[in-house]
């Protein structure tokens, strides 16, 4: 549905290398780089994502003080989500919630929170489909 998202921070160089390793571990990489903004997802070639969520973009600009917003990134498994958490925290996130299941979401939603330098709540989900689907009428 989407084709890109993209959000203010207040120091560009800062916030690429955060994501630079926070998404590391989800296989997203660096995309593009337009020295005003820079580009993440998975790269399938000729700068191009391949990612059906569209890339996620930084840009300069002002953020508000504790920004109410929430993005979510899938994982392939619960290492995926376990991997992010350590590397957004080892990049300087702040702990905003611990690789868990989320059981109010549904019972196999696995997720971990972290706050990234402008206080983005960021997260990364893994669901395990079969079993959600299995439960549907």
């Amino acid at each position: 549905m989407l084709d890109h998202l993209s959000i203010p921070v207040s120091d560009l160089h800062r916030s690429r290398r955060f994501y630079e390793q926070a998404l590391k571990p989800l296989g997203y990489e660096q995309v593009k780089d337009m020295k005003f903004a820079v580009s993440f997802g998975v790269l399938m070639g000729y700068g191009q994502s391949a990612d059906p969520g569209g890339e996620f973009w930084l840009f300069q600009g002002e953020v508000a003080s504790r920004p109410p917003v929430h993005f979510a990134f899938s994982a392939e498994s619960r290492a995926e989500v376990d991997a992010f958490f350590a590397a957004a925290v080892a990049a300087g996130g702040e702990d905003n919630g611990q690789p868990g299941v989320r059981a109010q979401y549904h019972p196999d939603y696995y997720a971990a929170f972290v706050r990234d330098p402008d206080g983005y709540n960021i997260e990364a989900v893994y669901h395990r489909i079969e079993a959600v689907y299995h439960r549907v009428p």
